[in-house]
């Protein structure tokens, strides 16, 4: 006969084996989701567009940020982290990220939103590159599940360009 602990490590071994399945059921669940965010970034202003005494360019945005990410979300989606970066060319680097703006996005309800703002970051080019050169605007994101890994993916919208002179 088995004594009252040994019953009882069963039984603790079944539950965890259990809920340890089901936390992995839950997280395969997620790849069936086919999400289609869809996002929209209009440039009001460039707010200001000049030269640092270091040299270096800083630019001053103002943006229509608006986004529909309900799709991102399952009955296994904890949070969005999401943030916007400007990304572009210079002759010293082939790819540069500057973040915008960021967001957290807490549930479903607040998934589909329309914003007008600065950019809450500052926009600084490690150098004088940025006179007439085209940009993009990446609406980044990140899904935080309850329980599995975390993806990310992104929308990259084309079509910016900074002033030829400064302002």
């Amino acid at each position: 006969m088995h004594s009252f602990w040994y019953r009882l490590n069963g039984l603790l071994t079944f539950s965890v084996t259990i809920l340890a399945i089901m936390c992995a059921i839950a997280s395969l669940s997620d790849n069936l989701n086919t999400p289609s965010p869809s996002a929209e970034i209009q440039v009001m202003n460039i707010n200001w567009f000049q030269k640092q005494p270091q040299g270096n360019d800083e630019v001053s945005l103002t943006m229509n940020i608006s986004a529909d990410l309900q799709s991102l979300f399952t009955w296994n989606t904890k949070q969005l982290f999401i943030f916007v970066a400007a990304e572009y060319e210079t002759p010293k680097n082939s790819l540069n990220q500057v973040s915008l703006w960021d967001a957290i996005i807490p549930a479903k309800e607040h998934a589909k939103f329309w914003i007008h703002t600065s950019n809450k970051y500052r926009f600084v080019d490690q150098g004088n590159y940025l006179r007439g050169k085209e940009f993009n605007l990446t609406l980044h994101w990140h899904v935080m599940p309850k329980t599995g890994k975390m993806f990310a993916d992104k929308i990259v919208l084309t079509g910016y360009s900074f002033p030829e002179e400064y302002r």
